[in-house]
């Protein structure tokens, strides 16, 4: 079970990072297929915890730098058989027919799935059809580094947090969360790959995500948000003057970050008054 979790944690990362590098129709499919992956992933997890089986979220380096797509779409098919060789083993049939059917519809999708050149990796820095300056390709550029672990940090946290709760107003919030982090990473994923940076998010460390003080997570987490606000307005102004574009979106950014601390403020109401503190 360990090495499903593990390879089908690879393999949604891994669509994921191919959706991102596309720059056709392919594109939406993929993205599509790497939700699905995740749905698969938190369907596993949840095996553990009715088995109250220890689990974590390591997993190895996933080398995604391809110069056509076609050859990162043979790498996740590879994943994909490999996983379902692995459901084989599993006791839970129905969960692993589930899986093989979603597994044998994708694989042959993307048997079939036009090849295009992949420029996600060029390093080239260059955002389409704009001229940054320097300073603000360099702002742009950490940004997008350090947004995009972020983001995926936070999928990692709230999901492991969901999965564990049984509150049905928290799991409403996390989930809600989990969905917003999602669009901030691909969009975060979509904005590297055009300019040529795209990168797998580094491995979350257990201690973020295995959290035993819930109260004092959401509080940091409020604070981080604000913090995150501060990044966004300043990433704005870096751009303003060569993209009012880039400066729409990144205020954009920066007001739902205002919707995230309100959610965390009313999940970390509920908590403390469901635990007397």
């Amino acid at each position: 079970m360990r090495t499903l979790m593990i390879k089908t944690h690879e393999a949604w990362l891994e669509m994921l990072m191919a959706g991102s590098m596309s720059r056709t129709e392919n594109r939406q499919t993929l993205l599509d297929f790497s939700d699905i992956l995740f749905r698969h992933f938190t369907w596993i997890e949840h095996e553990f915890i009715c088995r109250n089986e220890t689990y974590n979220y390591d997993r190895d380096a996933i080398p995604v730098k391809v110069t056509r797509l076609g050859d990162i779409l043979k790498n996740i098919t590879i994943r994909l058989n490999e996983i379902d060789l692995q459901l084989l083993s599993t006791e839970d049939k129905a969960l692993t027919e589930r899986i093989s059917s979603d597994i044998r519809y994708m694989t042959g999708v993307l048997q079939h799935m036009k090849d295009e050149t992949v420029t996600a990796f060029s390093m080239q820095r260059k955002f389409p059809d704009l001229t940054l300056t320097q300073e603000a390709t360099d702002a742009l550029t950490l940004f997008l580094f350090e947004e995009t672990y972020k983001e995926y940090e936070l999928i990692m946290i709230y999901n492991y947090l969901k999965a564990h709760s049984e509150d049905a107003y928290l799991n409403r919030i996390f989930q809600i969360l989990i969905d917003e982090s999602f669009f901030h990473l691909k969009s975060f994923c979509d904005m590297s790959a055009k300019m040529g940076i795209l990168a797998v998010p580094r491995v979350v460390m257990k201690e973020l995500y295995q959290i035993e003080d819930v109260t004092q997570f959401l509080r940091d987490g409020i604070d981080e948000e604000f913090a995150a606000k501060e990044e966004c307005r300043k990433l704005s102004e870096a751009v303003a003057k060569d993209s009012p574009e880039l400066e729409k979106f990144f205020d954009f950014i920066n007001n739902q970050e205002n919707y995230h601390i309100a959610l965390m403020e009313n999940a970390l109401k509920h908590f403390l008054k469901k635990t007397n503190v």
